[in-house]
């Protein structure tokens, strides 16, 4: 399995074949912006699957608000080139989760946890949050998973 690096590389590649230039420039940029975090600093790192999805919900954000931005001042057309080419990333991303599955992940961490004899309360959320945390990823809001997990824990 290609990871999502090389995946974005393979993509750059085939929108130059189709002449397709938002997504070309969409995904020129997101590359551009992982090589500059893995070479920032002194020593150089390799971002994982979970890093990149991350920073490409960062940018797609960056986009939404960008073209909101450009919608208020009245450049249409820019606008809809940066709404594109959010949209562009978004298909890069993991399918996102509903809060009926957001919900039973978190009952199932409770559950595990009460089994190995946790007395659960509030005080307890980071215990909580840490297994419903590494199996959302990326795919969900933060804040409202923790919101349930808050809820749940009351």
């Amino acid at each position: 399995m290609s990871t999502l690096k090389e995946r974005l590389h393979a993509d750059v590649v085939s929108h130059m074949k189709d002449g397709n230039r938002v997504a070309l420039s969409a995904v020129r940029n997101v590359l551009s912006e992982i090589d500059t975090r893995e070479k920032a600093g002194k020593t150089p790192i390799h971002l994982d699957d979970a890093q990149i999805t991350a920073m490409l919900q960062k940018e797609a954000a960056k986009r939404h608000e960008t073209a909101h931005i450009y919608e208020e001042a009245g450049e249409a057309e820019r606008a809809a080139t940066e709404i594109a080419e959010a949209e562009v990333i978004e298909a890069y991303l993991p399918e996102p989760l509903t809060e009926l599955e957001v919900e039973a992940i978190v009952e199932e961490a409770i559950a595990s946890l009460r089994a190995e004899g946790v007395e659960l309360s509030l005080m307890h959320m980071g215990y909580v949050m840490k297994p419903v945390t590494e199996k959302v990823a990326g795919r969900f809001d933060g804040k409202a998973v923790s919101e349930i997990v808050r809820k749940r824990l009351s």
